[in-house]
């Protein structure tokens, strides 16, 4: 199995991009391959024991990440009113979960799937509160296709990409292209797999091969991003994790139990990890 050359080729399109560079649309993150997988899995999307039914389980350890990374480093200049930018939203797990929180003022889900996007849409039409005109909205585009804010009212003070950078092309360029949506004093926010042969070993052999946790083909190991290639990715930009303002976490699926926060396990297999923008950006 040749996994070491793939291992290197991952890290190298990580790091070797510089800082604060962006793609064009015509230059899309966006995996076609990966699109296809998950129009297939769209039907199931919102059966909660179907294919994404690790997804449904995990959408309460999402909640409870933003909650500290927002809690840990508080902003006094932000109102309580929280705009949120899901990248990847899928069927809109989260998406839908974030605006019923009573805080939330619009929570925007972009995803390069158009029929995960329609599944997403008409979930959201069985339920009223999600009639109130912008509070919930799907737009089916890739980050690279929105318009880039040109003022603060235009970003966002949370932009989640759950389960989202082992799925595209190229993670450096991606995350460069969803910066600018982060309001100053706001966070990013993701979920990802660090690339271990134990993650190897879960999420690829036993999950997919041996107790069909997820349909096969789900997951590319070659693309998994470790935890401390993303600190240093972010460390090389200019106003972010600053003080403090930089989180992970590491969790793991037990069967039968379901997920559970691992400390330490952002070095092994399935992680969170927030990065804060500077308040003065």
């Amino acid at each position: 199995m040749a996994i070491r050359p793939t291992m290197a080729r991952s890290l190298s399109s990580l790091l070797g991009i510089p800082g604060q560079y962006r793609l064009s649309s015509q230059s899309s993150s966006v995996n076609a391959a990966e699109v296809s997988h998950f129009n297939n899995l769209a039907s199931t999307w919102w059966d909660p024991h179907g294919s994404s039914r690790l997804l449904h389980q995990m959408n309460p350890l999402r909640h409870d990440f933003v909650a500290s990374c927002i809690e840990s480093q508080p902003d006094p200049t932000s109102s309580n009113h929280r705009r949120y930018l899901d990248v990847g939203c899928g069927g809109g797990i989260f998406a839908e979960s974030a605006a019923r929180l009573p805080w939330t003022e619009r929570v925007v889900g972009i995803d390069p799937s158009s029929q995960v996007i329609s599944v997403a849409k008409a979930h959201a039409r069985q339920d009223p509160l999600f009639l109130e005109p912008g509070r919930l909205e799907y737009q089916n585009k890739a980050v690279e296709d929105l318009p880039v804010p040109r003022i603060p009212e235009e970003q966002f003070d949370i932009v989640s990409l759950f389960e989202v950078i082992e799925h595209i092309n190229r993670p450096a360029p991606f995350l460069s292209s969803c910066l600018p949506f982060v309001k100053p004093g706001g966070w990013l926010i993701l979920s990802t797999i660090a690339r271990t042969w134990t993650s190897w070993l879960t999420t690829k052999f036993v999950a997919e091969e041996v107790v069909r946790l997820v349909p096969r083909g789900t997951h590319d190991w070659s693309k998994y991003v470790n935890e401390q290639e993303l600190r240093k990715f972010f460390r090389a930009q200019d106003g972010w994790g600053r003080d403090g303002g930089l989180k992970s976490q590491g969790c793991m699926y037990v069967p039968a139990v379901g997920w559970r926060t691992v400390p330490g396990g952002e070095k092994l297999g399935n992680y969170f990890f927030g990065v804060r923008k500077d308040p003065k950006r």
